[in-house]
């Protein structure tokens, strides 16, 4: 029987599916789901991420149903629309790993996503990613296969994790706001 050197660690496969349509003009990227996230079957609901809080302020609105909203369906179901009525995608950079919780830092083990559906379905010309890991990932598995042949634009953001506590919420607006340049 062997050692386990890192305690708490454990393989989680993505279960939510990514958000797009043929309109869809950004694509935007995490690394993989937080625990709260999966659990709930939706991305970024932790309570206190604050990825729901920040990109309806880009688009001037505002959503009905915060994380805390204990009507899990209709919170996904304003998040899902709110995307595709603004030609964004979602989604993740990794289809598994190896994780401790949400730690980002701890991630090992990874196989990305597939993403030529969305690229071939949608004119996706923009990739951001909600942190410098789902972005150094995608470098490191994904960039070489996609970005030449889709001829994208790639760029990393601040994360909205509360983790990222040096960026306020006005901060994290502000660099969002490329987002809503590019469509």
């Amino acid at each position: 029987m062997g050692i386990n050197l890192n305690p708490g660690n454990e393989t989680v496969v993505h279960s939510i599916a990514p958000v797009w349509n043929g309109e869809s003009r950004v694509l935007i990227l995490g690394t993989m789901p937080s625990p709260k996230s999966r659990e709930q079957g939706f991305f970024y609901m932790h309570p206190q991420n604050r990825f729901w809080t920040v990109l309806p302020k880009v688009f001037g609105e505002t959503l009905l149903h915060p994380n805390k909203s204990t009507d899990i369906e209709s919170a996904v179901n304003e998040r899902r629309d709110f995307l595709l009525r603004h030609k964004l995608a979602l989604w993740d950079v990794l289809a598994s790993c190896t994780i401790k919780g949400a730690s980002d830092s701890s991630i090992s083990r990874e196989i990305p996503n597939d993403f030529m559906p969305i690229f071939r379905g949608a004119k996706i010309s923009n990739v951001f990613f909600t942190g410098k890991t789902a972005y150094n990932i995608w470098k490191k598995l994904c960039a070489n296969l996609y970005e030449k042949g889709f001829n994208l634009t790639c760029r990393a953001l601040p994360s909205t994790s509360p983790a990222n506590a040096r960026c306020s919420v006005d901060m994290l607006v502000e660099e969002y706001s490329a987002i809503k340049k590019c469509l």
